[in-house]
């Protein structure tokens, strides 16, 4: 399951990348897939809280999600998210992504995302506030976080 789902996100934003938006089965298919998760990832999507910082000189980024109970650091190419619940289903395996994951790819494919640019001096303290473990969020109905 956790690797058809990465398949079918990846699959949705390669196709919506060149046209810079969802068609209504792209919607249908992502909706499907991903029910409530989806839905919350459009919505960081539609509200711009998706950023992707850059430092200066040196060109490093950082992508950040802002959610419900703070600021979540994603590693696209690794398919990592900072929060709760990527150690509660993503890492557990009952699920291939969490939906910080979902909004980032389809931000990004959409390019639907704010960047930030920053000096390279603040990269560092940057780095350590995302880093630090978010905050325990409330148990959702269902029995997922996040």
């Amino acid at each position: 399951m956790a690797s058809e789902e990465r398949r079918i996100l990846e699959s949705v934003c390669d196709a919506a990348r060149s046209a810079r938006r969802l068609t209504r089965a792209q919607w249908e298919r992502l909706r499907s897939a991903f029910g409530d998760r989806f839905e919350k990832a459009w919505r960081l999507v539609e509200e711009r809280r998706v950023k992707l910082y850059v430092f200066e000189p040196s060109g490093r980024t950082a992508w950040i999600v802002v959610g419900r109970g703070g600021e979540y650091q994603i590693l696209p190419a690794s398919g990592y998210c900072s929060c709760n619940d990527f150690y509660y289903r993503v890492v557990d395996g009952g699920a291939g992504v969490c939906y910080h994951l979902i909004g980032q790819r389809l931000a990004d494919a959409l390019g639907a995302y704010d960047e930030v640019h920053e000096g390279d001096e603040f990269f560092d303290a940057l780095m350590a506030e995302w880093r630090r473990a978010p905050p325990e969020e409330p148990a959702r109905e269902g029995g997922g976080r996040g």
